[in-house]
């Protein structure tokens, strides 16, 4: 029985609200909702989406919900529940954005973020464990996650060249023959892609027309990241915030983290902290009316081109499986993003921990040398506080992010 409108908006709504915890928890938690207690989609068809959601950029628990909502009740049904999804973690990302721009300078504020920052570090050290275990699996796979790592951390190699390079390689490996293609749900790809290729670039146009230099610069960049966002926040963290805070001076390091914390303490996808980034670049030389319509800004160019690949690829899912040489890229791309991550890792660590950095350059390469007598041991004891919380005892995410502020707020306290 297909389910209503009214029925899907309740349910995804429900789902967005309580969707804390990163993609795994969101995961499961739709998992609950739309195949164990409720019938409307089958193990396979929950799992074959999943597999295809993860290969995708973007966000795979917000792509996977506009997926089953498409399946239920088509573009419709796939809108509501991808809006329902994005939207209630979106609000409070925004609140969050403009009390920080306001208040974030405050010595209690800054004490605050502290623990919420050395907590980050090890949200980053354990995604890169969750995603080594579901793609490391052969030796091709650890060399190509190696190679990844050292490409980005000591040659500074562009995201998506690495991310390139990946694909290649996993196509040519993932050689062999196609398995028995299951029939096609006839689509009209081209329209759907020509329509939501209009949505995401037309307001980018006029705002360029307009000569409005600092937000068709945002739109444009985030755009761009839309492209590159393979394995999810996590992977192109370092690259954003490389571009963000050495390329165009948006925002700093330890604003960049900061956003990272708050995003964490929200509902919905980790990529919402580019709604944060994309708002204070706006708010630096325009004030809050400019933050507010680059945070909104930077929402459609971040979404839109998820709706794209949903509408556009839903109907190919069952065929993609069978195609070896598809899949075979698809699968280094991942591995490739564990070596990504494990540079995001030690990035986030150094910068955390140390307050001053050098860089050492021997050659082609580069390396970040800490320097030791700048080591913040407020930081590192929060860290071990809250690896011991999330890693050991298995605490939620919402609990050790509030034990961890309140250890920054008393560590500051006592000076």
């Amino acid at each position: 029985m297909t389910p209503s409108i009214a029925e899907i908006t309740r349910v995804f709504g429900r789902i967005g609200i309580f969707s804390f915890g990163g993609p795994a928890a969101q995961i499961a938690l739709m998992h609950r909702e739309l195949v164990d207690a409720r019938p409307w989609l089958t193990e396979k068809q929950f799992l074959n989406a999943l597999s295809f959601c993860m290969l995708l950029p973007g966000p795979e628990a917000m792509q996977l919900a506009t997926y089953a909502g498409w399946r239920l009740h088509g573009t419709l049904g796939g809108l509501i529940a991808g809006l329902l999804f994005v939207l209630p973690g979106a609000a409070v990302m925004l609140a969050l954005s403009i009390a920080y721009a306001l208040y974030g300078a405050v010595p209690l504020v800054e004490a605050l973020f502290l623990g919420i920052k050395a907590t980050v570090v090890v949200i980053v050290l354990e995604a890169l464990l969750r995603v080594s275990k579901k793609a490391l699996h052969g030796a091709d796979r650890w060399l190509v996650a190696g190679l990844s790592f050292v490409a980005i951390f000591i040659f500074a190699v562009p995201f998506p060249a690495i991310i390139a390079a990946a694909a290649v390689y996993g196509a040519w490996a993932g050689g062999g023959e196609n398995g028995a293609a299951p029939p096609l749900v006839r689509p009209r790809t081209v329209r759907t892609v020509a329509l939501w290729l209009a949505l995401w670039w037309l307001p980018i146009a006029a705002l360029w027309a307009a000569g409005a230099e600092r937000l068709t610069e945002i739109g444009l960049f985030f755009s761009k990241l839309a492209v590159v966002t393979f394995g999810g926040a996590y992977a192109v963290l370092a690259y954003m915030t490389q571009e963000v805070v050495q390329q165009h001076g948006w925002i700093g390091t330890a604003q960049m983290m900061d956003g990272l914390g708050l995003a964490e303490t929200t509902p919905g996808p980790l990529i919402l902290v580019t709604q944060f980034v994309g708002f204070l670049a706006g708010y630096g030389p325009g004030g809050l009316a400019l933050g507010v319509a680059a945070a909104a800004l930077t929402l459609w160019v971040t979404f839109v081109p998820c709706f794209l690949w949903i509408f556009a690829g839903a109907p190919y899912i069952d065929w993609i499986s069978t195609r070896p040489r598809l899949t075979g890229a698809l699968q280094a791309i991942t591995a490739a993003v564990v070596g990504v991550i494990l540079n995001l890792s030690l990035w986030f660590a150094l910068h955390v921990f140390f307050g001053q950095i050098d860089v050492v350059a021997i050659g082609p390469a580069t390396l970040l040398a800490p320097v030791w007598s700048s080591l913040d041991p407020a930081a590192l004891a929060l860290a071990v506080g809250a690896g011991i919380l999330l890693l050991r005892l298995h605490w939620g995410l919402a609990r050790v992010l509030l034990c961890a502020a309140l250890g920054g707020l008393a560590l500051g306290a006592m000076g």
